[in-house]
């Protein structure tokens, strides 16, 4: 069952012990505006899909971050959110992949459920459940004549 959140308020998000983000809901919008976000469409065609994920990943996070806690300078002294900073924060690959998991999948659930296709019943994915039922009788085979 799909569920709706009507208050669409931010919420906290951990990304590692210490450290966690407050975050805009993922709605329609926001998607379409980080689509359309200049670091994202001037990717070149022949950018891996790696390349591609993360100059998302940055542009959505720019759009999303409200605020921190347990983020600092080199000196140890907290910082506010900031275009430069949130890059920054995505450059650390278990920062990427924790705001990847716990914010940008849940998201796109839906959209990889319209678009995956039901297991073989038999064979290496077995898994679906046959649709039709089984046929009471042999057919049989037309006369010649």
């Amino acid at each position: 069952m799909l569920t709706l959140d009507l208050t669409n308020a931010p919420r906290w998000h951990d990304l590692a012990p210490g450290v966690r983000v407050q975050l805009r809901p993922l709605t329609t919008a926001l998607m379409v505006a980080t689509r359309s976000d200049p670091g994202v469409e001037v990717i070149p065609e022949e950018a891996s899909d790696e390349e591609r994920a993360v100059a998302f990943a940055k542009a959505l996070a720019r759009r999303a971050v409200l605020a921190w806690e347990g983020i600092g300078d080199a000196d140890g002294n907290a910082i506010d959110p900031s275009p430069e900073a949130i890059d920054a924060l995505l450059d650390v690959w278990p920062i990427f992949e924790a705001f990847q998991l716990t914010y940008v999948s849940k998201g796109l659930l839906l959209e990889q459920e319209k678009n995956a296709s039901a297991l073989s019943p038999n064979g290496p994915s077995a898994g679906a459940s046959d649709t039709a039922k089984p046929a009471r009788k042999p057919a049989r085979t037309a006369r010649r004549g």
